[in-house]
C-alpha cells in the first residue's frame, strides 16, 4: 500500500492468479508424493538428493523468518493494548508461546487456528463494511492504480508493482502447507489437492474484499503512506475506539499464522532426520516425538529457537529474505512439476493437474517476470542473493555431512 498506492489490488490479483496456477503444481506433486517433508520430499524424489539438500535449507531459513516477522507483527499490533512494550522483547515470548502450542496434539493447533481464523474473519469483515460505506473512488482506480505524490497524484513505477507483487504471493502462499501435512492427512495422495484449492479460495474470499473496500474508500491515499495504513484508513472513517479494536483483531490473526507456521517448521525439520540427513545423534535427537500426542516435539522446539535467533535482524531484511525465498522455491515446484511428469516420477499421481503443462508454464513466465522487477530493486537484490547463497550452503552442507563417519 505504501508503495504502489490503489496498485495494491492488481498486485494482489496477479497473486491470486498465480495462486490457482500453483495450487494445481502443489495438487499434482503433493498426491504423487505425500509426506511431511514439503518441498524438500518432492525435490528429493524428482531431482535427487542434491536439490533436497538445497532447498532444506532454503525452507528452514524461510520458517525461521516467517516465525520472526509474524511475532513482531504480533507485538506492534497488541502493542496498543499494552504501552510501552518493546517489539525486541515481545518478538521472541510471542515466538516461545506459540512453540510450545505447536508441539501439543495436531488437533489441538488446528482448533487454536480455527478459533484464531474467525477472529481474523471478523476483524476483516469490519474493513469491507467500514470501508464500501465509505466508498468514494470510482471503480477504475483498481485497474489504473494511483499513489499520493508529492504534488497530487502519480502513478505506481513498474518496478514498484512487481516487487507489490512478490509481497501478495506470499500472502496467499499458507495453500501450498497442506504437503506438509500429508503424514497427518486421511488418504493424502487423493486429498492433498482438493484441500490445497480450497485454501486458495478461502484465503482469496476473506483477503480480498477489504483491500477493495480500503482502496475505494480511504479519505485520502496519504493514508496508505502511514506506519499502518489499514488502522489509519479505519480510524480516518470510523474512529479511534474501533481502530483500537482492530489492533487486537489483527494481532490475534497473525498469531495464528505464527502457530501454522511452527506447525510446518517441525515437521520439516523432522522429516530431515527421518532421512538421516544429519549426524546419527542429532537424527536421533530430532526424531523425538511424544509418546502420547504424536508430536514432533523436538524438532518443533529448535525451530522456535531458530525463530526466535531471527528476531535479532532488521524485520525490513526478513521481509526481503522471505519474499524472494517464495519466488525461488516456487519456480523450482514448476521445474519439478514439468520434470516429474516427463520423467515418470510423477506421472502416476491419483490427482493430475487439468491443462498440463499450461499452469506450471504460465506460472514460471510470471515468476521470471516479478524477479526481473526485483532485480531492479537493490533491495530486492540483496534478499535473492541471499537465497541463492542459502540453497548453496545448504546443499554443500548436507553434503558433507553425509560423508561424516556416524553418518546413518
Amino acid at each position: 500500500m505504501r508503495h504502489v498506492g490503489t496498485g495494491v489490488f492488481l498486485c494482489f490479483a496477479a497473486a491470486a492468479i498465480l495462486g490457482v496456477l500453483m495450487s494445481a503444481v502443489y495438487g499434482e506433486l503433493g498426491s504423487a508424493i505425500p509426506g511431511a517433508g514439503g518441498e524438500y520430499t518432492i525435490f528429493t524424489h524428482v531431482f535427487g538428493s542434491l536439490a533436497g539438500h538445497g532447498i532444506i535449507g532454503l525452507n528452514l531459513l524461510g520458517f525461521s523468518v516467517s516465525l520472526a516477522l509474524s511475532s513482531y507483527g504480533v507485538a506492534t499490533y497488541l502493542g496498543e493494548f499494552i504501552p510501552n512494550m518493546s517489539p525486541r522483547i515481545a518478538a521472541p515470548i510471542t515466538i516461545g508461546v506459540v512453540t510450545l502450542i505447536a508441539t501439543l496434539r495436531i488437533q489441538v493447533g488446528a482448533l487454536m487456528t480455527a478459533a484464531f481464523l474467525l477472529t481474523e474473519i471478523v476483524a476483516l469483515a469490519v474493513v469491507t463494511v467500514v470501508g464500501m460505506g465509505h466508498a468514494g473512488r470510482p471503480l477504475s482506480v483498481l485497474i489504473h492504480p494511483v499513489i499520493a505524490a508529492p504534488v497530487g497524484l502519480g502513478a505506481p513505477s513498474a518496478i514498484a508493482m512487481g516487487v507489490a507483487t512478490a509481497a501478495g504471493i506470499y500472502a496467499f502462499n499458507g495453500y501450498g502447507a497442506a504437503i506438509f501435512f500429508g503424514e497427518d492427512m486421511k488418504d493424502a495422495p487423493r486429498h492433498t489437492a482438493p484441500v490445497v484449492f480450497a485454501a486458495l479460495v478461502a484465503g482469496v474470499i476473506v483477503v480480498m474484499p477489504p483491500i477493495i473496500a480500503l482502496v475505494l474508500g480511504a479519505p485520502q491515499l496519504q493514508a496508505f503512506s502511514g506506519r499502518e495504513p489499514i488502522l489509519t484508513v479505519v480510524e480516518q472513517l470510523a474512529g479511534s475506539r474501533l481502530a483500537h479494536i482492530m489492533s487486537l483483531g489483527v494481532g490475534l490473526a497473525i498469531l495464528n499464522t505464527s502457530i501454522a507456521v511452527a506447525l510446518m517448521a517441525g515437521r520439516q525439520l523432522y522429516a530431515t532426520a527421518q532421512d538421516n540427513l544429519w549426524s546419527a545423534s542429532i537424527n536421533r535427537a530430532l526424531k523425538i516425538t511424544h509418546s502420547r500426542w504424536g508430536s514432533s516435539w523436538a524438532a518443533t522446539l529448535v525451530m522456535g529457537c531458530c525463530g526466535i535467533a531471527a528476531t535479532l535482524l532488521n524485520p525490513h531484511v526478513l521481509v526481503l529474505v522471505l519474499g524472494n525465498s517464495n519466488v525461488l522455491t516456487y519456480s523450482v515446484l514448476c521445474v519439478a512439476a514439468l520434470w516429474g511428469r516427463r520423467s515418470g516420477k510423477t506421472s502416476k499421481a491419483p490427482w493430475q493437474m487439468p491443462l498440463y503443462p499450461l499452469p506450471p508454464l504460465l506460472a514460471l513466465g510470471i515468476f521470471a517476470a516479478v524477479a526481473g522487477f526485483t532485480l531492479f530493486d537493490p533491495a530486492g537484490r540483496f534478499g535473492l542473493m541471499v537465497s541463492v547463497l542459502t540453497i548453496t550452503g545448504s546443499a554443500l552442507l548436507f553434503g558433507a555431512m553425509q560423508r561424516l563417519p556416524d553418518a546413518r
